[in-house]
């Protein structure tokens, strides 16, 4: 039969699928030609960086899988503190370890809540995601001693990385180490949706009461990627105590969970590179609208909001599929037409 991929052949095509396209290389030159046009927004450059990873992290489970969530913010916030504390308390100030504490302990809360999300669907899991975040924005805000509450966690500071790179006033080293580390956990994020795991998770968005028969574990499979997105989102978070050097309770607010969900849709869910573009049109128009109007400015993206969602439902890289797909069938009509 044509048209139908052997199993035996079926690793070949997805390995085909996983092959880097020259947009995307394009694409990565653009943190180079932000390095030298704007060598003094380096911090503002910083913040999209991990801000467009804590996005992946959650179209892993919601673009991706189909996961409903509200309540991201936890994870990052435990990711956050879970940086914060090893040099606060412990003394070590190490980048590294503590972007692998952050991981691990933002990936345990992600297994211990995992139960709790996959009990229902739809609205039950935002809900939840809801009340998972609240209930740890609250426990941080009762463990002042531990968390500093409000008034932030103090004593965070990082020994050069690697040694030799100290974190400056200028941002440089936070810059380049903030999206090395976004390329890399892009990187893995990308194999993992072009896997065979990730194949299912489609799946299991698109008709979860169908794939049971087809031989996937569903329950087992929503888990691990909760798991691997809050372990995505901790480093997030973990990159900001870090190139701040500090951490208040603001890591586990709602609006940040909202914020973030917000910059999904700009960018298109379901993409991995929506989240990546939703970052940078979200963070550029912010700080664009916040100079030329510092008191209305959230009106202008409230209304920004309003139109993609009228307009381009899907996202920019929806929009911009739409637009390129257009072109191509107007250039083949006229082609079929001679």
């Amino acid at each position: 039969m044509t048209g139908v991929v052997s199993p035996m052949a079926a690793p070949a095509a997805l390995r085909g699928a996983g092959a880097w396209k020259p947009a995307e290389l394009l694409f990565w030159t653009l943190p180079v030609i932000g390095w030298f046009a704007f060598p003094e927004n380096l911090p503002l450059l910083t913040q999209i960086a991990i801000t467009a990873l804590f996005a992946l992290s959650l179209d892993l489970v919601l673009g991706v899988a189909g996961m409903v969530t509200l309540g991201h913010a936890a994870f990052f916030g435990v990711g956050a503190y879970a940086a914060g504390m090893l040099p606060a308390y412990l003394g070590i100030g190490d980048p590294l370890l503590g972007l692998v504490a952050a991981a691990a302990a933002a990936a345990l809360a992600g297994a211990l809540t995992s139960p709790l999300m996959l009990r229902g669907s739809g609205l039950s899991q935002l809900m939840v995601s809801v009340g998972i975040n609240a209930m740890l924005y609250e426990a941080a805000n009762k463990a002042t001693e531990v968390t500093g509450g409000v008034d932030g966690l103090p004593g965070v500071e990082n020994t050069p990385l690697f040694g030799m790179w100290s974190f400056d006033l200028y941002g440089r080293t936070a810059y380049v180490y903030a999206v090395v580390v976004l390329l890399l956990l892009f990187w893995m994020a990308r194999r993992v949706v072009r896997s065979p795991f990730g194949v299912s998770l489609r799946g299991i968005r698109l008709n979860a009461a169908r794939m049971p028969a087809l031989g996937v574990p569903v329950n087992r499979r929503l888990a691990v990627v909760w798991t691997l997105a809050a372990a995505y989102a901790g480093v997030a978070g973990a990159l900001l105590t870090q190139t701040t050097q500090f951490v208040s309770i603001n890591v586990l607010g709602f609006d940040r969970s909202a914020e973030v969900l917000l910059i999904l849709i700009l960018g298109g869910a379901g993409h991995l590179y929506g989240a990546l573009v939703g970052a940078v049109a979200y963070m550029s128009i912010h700080h664009l609208l916040a100079d030329i109007d510092p008191e209305f400015w959230q009106f202008w993206i409230g209304l920004i909001f309003i139109v993609v969602v009228l307009f381009a439902r899907d996202g920019a890289l929806g929009a911009a599929a739409r637009i390129r797909d257009l072109i191509r069938n107007l250039i083949l009509g006229r082609g079929a037409s001679r």
